[in-house]
């Protein structure tokens, strides 16, 4: 009996998708993307690899839209990118990406996305990823300090406390 009485009161874990969801309302940018037929495997959904590629995608448009990034003067490179797959895109699906800027350290800074699709005028999420971008002196070959206009716009842009 008192198994049972203990099993009863044992707490459920939480679906840990459920936590990711509805979160779009902390990004300020937003843009579309644009499917390829090349994009799908043989299952019919856009293979797993590809989202790597809408991440490259969405990140140059927002650095191009929202950051304004001086290429001529200093690059980035990626550190690390990670992502967690939730819900399939299929070819007909209208895809959107949410980008933001989550951390700025001295030479890297963090970049989150979701990528959704329209599904009857509601969002669903597709999945989330992250990538680590270092800032990158190409002729010294070496991680190099982010420059304070790119830092500054960052800041400005994501309404970030200014000690990131």
């Amino acid at each position: 009996m008192f198994f049972k009485t203990f099993w009863r009161k044992k707490e459920k874990n939480k679906d840990k998708r459920a936590v990711i969801l509805n979160k779009t309302d902390d990004f300020k940018y937003k843009t579309n993307i644009e499917m390829r037929f090349g994009d799908l495997d043989m299952m019919g959904h856009v293979n797993n690899a590809v989202y790597f590629t809408y991440m490259e995608i969405g990140r140059s448009k927002y650095w191009k839209d929202a950051i304004k990034w001086n290429w001529h003067k200093t690059g980035v490179v990626i550190g690390q990118a990670s992502i967690d797959y939730i819900a399939p895109i299929f070819l007909d699906d209208k895809v959107s990406m949410y980008i933001k800027t989550s951390r700025i350290g001295t030479t890297s800074f963090d970049l989150e996305y979701l990528i959704v699709k329209d599904v009857h005028g509601k969002e669903i999420i597709c999945s989330k990823g992250k990538s680590v971008c270092v800032a990158f002196d190409y002729d010294a070959k070496k991680p190099t300090s982010i420059p304070a206009i790119e830092r500054e716009k960052m800041i400005s842009f994501e309404q970030l406390p200014k000690s990131s």
